[in-house]
């Protein structure tokens, strides 16, 4: 297969995918490395595709048919709270877009979470501790901000109101 051909193939994939699709499952599917997947994607993001990376794998954004509430939180904890934080979120019906840091000399950095369940949470937490690789709010001694959204004000307003009640909120 052409790899032009395979990267038209990548998108059709993750288009009518409602899951994330991870680039071991490509890799296999096309009989190639995860690497030349990898590659594929850059290539595709510098073609203006707008391909997310998330802890699930790889998604194509999509509009959502409903109006979804979303707002940015500030948040510090340790990273032995991480799970609690982001657990609060999904059970009350949330979803975390995403972490931002601001870095002293990089200024800004995000990476896409994408948790939207005790399922993502598990496998994100999973994955935090196979790797040991220390999240983005270590470099900011735990304060942090996410993108979060929840099917209503009232519930974002739950969020908010639990985060304060864990200490997890910055006001």
């Amino acid at each position: 297969m052409e790899t032009a051909q395979r990267r038209t193939e990548i998108l059709h994939l993750l288009y009518d995918s409602a899951e994330p699709i991870t680039g071991t499952e490509l890799a296999h599917q096309f009989n190639v490395s995860r690497q030349v997947i990898v590659q594929d994607i850059a290539l595709l993001r510098a073609a203006g595709e707008q391909v997310l990376a998330t802890p699930q794998g790889y998604l194509l954004p999509r509009s959502e048919t409903r109006a979804l509430v979303q707002a940015v939180i500030a948040c510090s904890h340790t990273r032995t709270q991480m799970g609690d934080e982001l657990g609060i979120v999904v059970d009350l019906g949330g979803k975390v877009r995403d972490v931002v840091v601001e870095h002293p000399i990089y200024g800004e950095m995000r990476a896409n979470l994408m948790i939207a369940s005790r399922r993502d949470l598990s496998l994100f937490l999973r994955q935090v501790e196979e790797t040991q690789a220390q999240p983005l709010s270590a470099l900011t001694d735990g304060l942090h901000l996410h993108t979060v959204e929840a099917p209503s004000t009232t519930i974002m307003q739950e969020i908010r109101d639990a985060l304060d009640n864990a200490g997890f909120l910055v006001c």
